[in-house]
């Protein structure tokens, strides 16, 4: 298995951010790229394209994190002892990063995947759809929702 173990060494933290992307939370991401990192050891020998392993390893978590959004139990506040570190002092920080982050993070779950995945991870609109499982209309139609809801609720200045 050197051949997981050195694709899991270099791919690992590009799936954690995404996971940390559509989730909102830390912790509940690393939980996700753990059940889906599970997912891709099982199927690792059965994959017959090894060059499209990231694209199957990011399906897997999406498709993850899509069943998550259906599980009752899953739906509740996360709350933890310390507030993250805010980054280096050195960086001069204006609020518009975190100021749209948290709009973003308060999207529905599909609207969400899709800013994720087109304007985040930078995928096409046909890539986007075939991780979601959707249609590229489906796509352009909760892309341009969210946009649209980022423009009426977040201020002029940061829009």
């Amino acid at each position: 298995m050197t051949d997981f173990e050195s694709w899991l060494v270099a791919r690992e933290p590009t799936l954690q951010r995404l996971a940390h992307l559509l989730t909102g939370d830390v912790h509940t991401a690393q939980d996700l790229v753990q059940t889906s990192l599970a997912k891709l050891y099982l199927a690792w020998d059965r994959l017959a394209d090894r060059d499209n392993v990231d694209a199957y390893a990011r399906r897997i978590l999406v498709n993850e994190h899509r069943s998550a959004w259906r599980r009752p139990w899953r739906r509740r506040e996360v709350l933890t002892e310390e507030i993250p570190d805010s980054g280096s002092a050195a960086e001069e920080y204006d609020g518009r990063r975190e100021a749209v982050w948290r709009f973003v993070a308060t999207l529905p779950p599909r609207q969400r995947a899709v800013i994720v995945l087109r304007y985040y991870e930078q995928l096409t609109e046909a890539e986007t759809a075939d991780v979601l499982g959707i249609s590229v209309g489906t796509v352009k139609s909760q892309a341009s929702r969210a946009l649209a809801s980022l423009r009426t609720h977040l201020p002029e200045e940061l829009a």
